[in-house]
């Protein structure tokens, strides 16, 4: 009786250096991850920038898309969000464990009763891991920062146009201005 290979989270992450563009390990696989649209990309690298410009204030590293953190919870190995906060210093490896905040920006796949689900517990497993602070960017809505924390998972903080969001605690002090995702 021959039995399937079953490959080993190291196996995983091995692989997914091998991986040329954006992919997560979540249930035991590597899911490669399609490339985003214009907005959601400039979005995301506006977050970054502003993050970036507050390293040394907040005590931490900014993280552009495309860059993966690896944890250890029992579905999901591995993260990759749009933009990122962590205290972890940054190497040539992957970073070690959930950043303290992650920004998911919505691209054109990501709306539906599946993505919505998909969405919820990709929040649920961050928070699993440790992440204190999770951003749901949706360019297409009135509410356009949903602001989810980990001691209030399901009740999120809405920031609009014209307003300035925050990400505390997980970035002290530090206030992006909505309408920067529109520039």
């Amino acid at each position: 009786m021959s039995t399937a290979f079953q490959p080993t989270t190291e196996h995983l992450i091995a692989e997914l250096f091998r991986i040329d563009g954006k992919a997560e390990i979540v249930d035991g696989r590597i899911f490669v991850m399609s490339p985003t649209g214009g907005r959601p990309g400039r979005a995301s690298g506006a977050i970054y920038s502003s993050l970036r410009a507050v390293e040394a204030h907040a005590h931490g590293y900014a993280y552009p898309d495309n860059v993966a953190f690896l944890v250890n919870l029992p579905n999901r190995k591995s993260f990759s969000p749009d933009a990122a906060f962590s205290k972890a210093a940054p190497d040539m490896e992957f970073v070690k464990g959930a950043p303290e905040f992650a920004v998911e920006v919505r691209s054109e796949g990501d709306y539906g009763r599946p993505a919505e689900r998909e969405i919820v517990q990709k929040r649920a497993d961050y928070f699993a891991a440790g992440t204190k602070v999770v951003w749901d960017v949706d360019l297409l809505s009135d509410d356009v920062i949903r602001v989810y924390r980990i001691g209030s998972p399901d009740q999120p903080t809405i920031y609009r146009r014209a307003e300035l969001a925050e990400a505390e605690p997980a970035v002290p002090g530090w206030k992006f201005a909505v309408d920067e995702l529109f520039g």
